[in-house]
């Protein structure tokens, strides 16, 4: 239980822009992104994702090493569209496997946007968290830099699925709406 008196002594920050380029396409992209949770298992590992409701999910992060300490965050996220954008954002973490932490915030903001050159997006990654006994003896210089090189490490790593896995599922789809299987076409109404 978080003391009220337990002051957030690391903070790390993390962002990465998406400039992806797919010419002529960005009609089918736009309805592409409403199709929420297809992509929001192209953008993750479906392996480590639960739907729980429509737009909500919980991610939990492969387990990650920091210094001595074995972390893995689960992390539950809500997926929705403002002003024409796919927004993935954290609404609330836990530290799975560490009970030294006393506090931990973890806020994310993704966007995600159809545009005429292709997609375009932002990500924003950021972590407090009180500083565990095990690593009080660590400058918190050093562990602020290392938090963040892990967390722009996970936005690396989602931006590169970007780049292959969400690219290939949206071909994927798209090549499915100009051909739909030959069970959807033979059904009454073509359903």
């Amino acid at each position: 239980m978080p003391r009220q008196d337990t002051v957030m002594a690391l903070a790390f920050r993390a962002s990465q822009h998406l400039d992806l380029p797919i010419a002529d396409e960005s009609e089918r992209l736009r309805a592409y992104l409403h199709e929420h949770d297809r992509v929001v298992k192209a953008l993750l590992d479906s392996d480590q994702l639960t739907a729980l409701a429509p737009g909500r999910y919980r991610y939990t992060v492969t387990t990650l090493q920091v210094f001595q300490l074995h972390v893995k965050p689960v992390v539950s996220l809500e997926v929705d569209e403002v002003s024409g954008q796919l927004r993935i954002r954290a609404l609330d973490a836990d530290l799975e496997g560490l009970g030294l932490v006393e506090d931990f915030q973890l806020r994310l903001e993704a966007l995600l946007e159809a545009t005429p050159r292709g997609l375009q997006g932002e990500a924003t990654l950021s972590v407090e968290v009180s500083q565990p006994p095990l690593l009080r003896l660590i400058p918190k210089r050093v562990l602020e830099s290392t938090g963040e090189s892990i967390l722009n490490g996970i936005l690396l790593t989602i931006k590169g699925r970007v780049g292959r896995q969400l690219v290939a599922d949206f071909q994927s789809w798209a090549k499915d709406l100009e051909n739909p299987p030959a069970s959807e076409s033979a059904l009454p109404g073509g359903e």
